[in-house]
């Protein structure tokens, strides 16, 4: 989802509250009134499921607006690597303290799904170094995850694509992602030639051992994000974090208390036992209780490979209720968010994000009532 998209998600909050409530207040007084919000949100979200959202890195009023009128705990922001610096950080993360939420992650695209770090290619010393650069700033800005993929053939895929094979809809006809793996087999290859798992695996192992003691230096933990969509091989390039077996592997690779799991729940569900070797909530419950769980997308899908479409949260083939009853019982406390909810820029993408956000808010308050009355 690119920043654009963050922005429209996010311009449909009520003008005119908003100047009904400046009519209200003075400068000042709107000034303590946030600060004051912002000390009752900070003490509220200390421990437990946390309800956050992506967010765009260039917020206005109606914004930031939103996240208080949403009662969030947190935001996921996504930026380029102009912004990989701590003084700009450490501005967003005041900003967004200001108005109540914490920031969960600041994730720089340019190092995200990087084929120069996946495919080892020329080259791939210089991303390592700003990957590390990256770390560091996070620590000094006080924010203390990140989310990773090791995935090559994501970004810059024409539609349709190896990610995207159409464009289907869902409910209410509703546009929507859909893939076909065997559509994909017949695409050619992303890049010059074919790549092994062997070198794919070689590659994340050269990369997470050269960051991992920057990351525990700074006290910042990375979240690995499964292969979407997790199959075998995609445009001549394998996928190997499609299995619970790899991430296993993974572990003991990076041999750190700071590294675990971005779990995004739509692929996993993409993927589905079959595939994974774990259902979601096994997933959840297996990751959960070796605390590797830092981060969750939560997504629907239609069914399990070799075809799905993305859907709302509600009317996938996925249970999200078990989903959610299995994080409580985990003991999960970081971050829950929407992921790549239908709707995409046309119609009302931000009405469809306020939707899976308050079925979501429903889905946690009701685990946790009923953890509290077991």
């Amino acid at each position: 989802m690119d920043r654009a998209t963050f922005s429209s998600d996010f311009a449909w909050c009520s003008k005119t509250m908003q100047r009904r409530h400046l009519l209200r207040l003075g400068a000042g007084a709107a000034s303590a009134g946030l600060l004051g919000y912002a000390a009752q949100q900070t003490a509220r979200t200390t421990s437990g499921i946390k309800l956050a959202t992506f967010f765009t890195d260039r917020p206005n009023e109606n914004d930031l607006a939103m996240l208080r009128h949403a009662g969030l705990d947190a935001v996921s922001i996504w930026t380029s690597i102009n912004n990989n610096n701590a003084e700009w950080m450490i501005g967003m993360r005041k900003k967004m303290e200001a108005n109540g939420v914490q920031i969960y992650n600041i994730g720089v695209i340019d190092l995200h799904c990087d084929p120069t770090i996946v495919l080892g290619r020329p080259g791939i010393e210089t991303k390592i170094e700003q990957y590390k650069a990256y770390l560091t700033n996070l620590g000094r800005a006080g924010i203390h995850y990140t989310t990773y993929a090791h995935m090559a053939n994501i970004k810059d895929q024409p539609t349709p694509g190896f990610y995207q094979t159409s464009q289907g809809t869902t409910r209410g006809n509703a546009p929507t992602r859909e893939f076909d793996l065997e559509v994909a087999k017949k695409l050619p290859c992303s890049f010059d030639k074919e790549y092994q798992e062997d070198q794919v695996w070689k590659t994340f192992t050269t990369f997470i051992r050269a960051v991992i003691p920057v990351a525990e230096k700074n006290k910042v933990r990375i979240g690995l994000h499964p292969d979407d969509p997790p199959v075998a091989s995609l445009g001549c390039v394998a996928r190997v974090f499609r299995t619970y077996e790899a991430y296993e592997r993974a572990f003991q690779i990076a041999s750190s208390e700071n590294f675990g799991v971005c779990l995004c729940i739509g692929t996993w569900g993409e993927g589905g036992k079959q595939g994974f070797g774990k259902d979601p909530v096994e997933a959840v419950r297996a990751l959960g209780a070796k605390r590797k769980i830092f981060k969750v997308h939560f997504r629907n899908v239609s069914s399990p490979l070799p075809k799905f479409r993305e859907t709302f949260v509600d009317n996938g083939y996925l249970d999200m209720y078990q989903v959610m009853k299995a994080l409580r019982e985990v003991r999960f406390d970081g971050i829950i968010i929407p992921d790549h909810v239908p709707g995409g820029s046309v119609g009302y993408p931000a009405a469809n994000n306020a939707y899976t956000l308050g079925y979501m808010k429903a889905l946690r308050d009701r685990v946790n009532a009923e953890s509290q009355r077991a």
